[in-house]
């Protein structure tokens, strides 16, 4: 069984075949024309049973390809700012938003 270390907005996914994980939401240069498959071609390491290849800092060669299986809004957090002896307060919210990816397939 193999597995890779990608990278996509900002931060780093352990990921195999298989797996279905939430990354920041793809922009349409990520995508393909003209399904809903994604391509990440940013790949930090790459394993399988009999060796490893750990990139400087990316792997040359490798691919993980995956579909998009939904997009959304995460949770909302609450921001809340406040000062005290002032009667300032402000409170604000935010909803991330997200991709959700099915990992298809790694290619060396």
């Amino acid at each position: 069984m193999s597995f890779a270390v990608i990278k996509t907005g900002g931060k780093q996914y352990k990921v195999q075949e298989g797996d279905t994980l939430s990354v920041e939401k793809l922009s349409s240069d990520n995508r393909q024309a003209t399904s809903d498959k994604v391509v990440f071609d940013q790949v930090l390491l790459w394993a399988n049973d009999k060796d490893v290849k750990v990139g400087k800092p990316l792997v040359s060669g490798v691919k993980v390809e995956a579909k998009i299986v939904e997009e959304g809004k995460g949770k909302k957090k609450m921001v809340f700012r406040y000062k005290s002896k002032t009667r300032r307060r402000k409170k604000k919210g935010h909803r991330q938003l997200y991709t959700k990816v099915q990992i298809i397939k790694i290619s060396a």
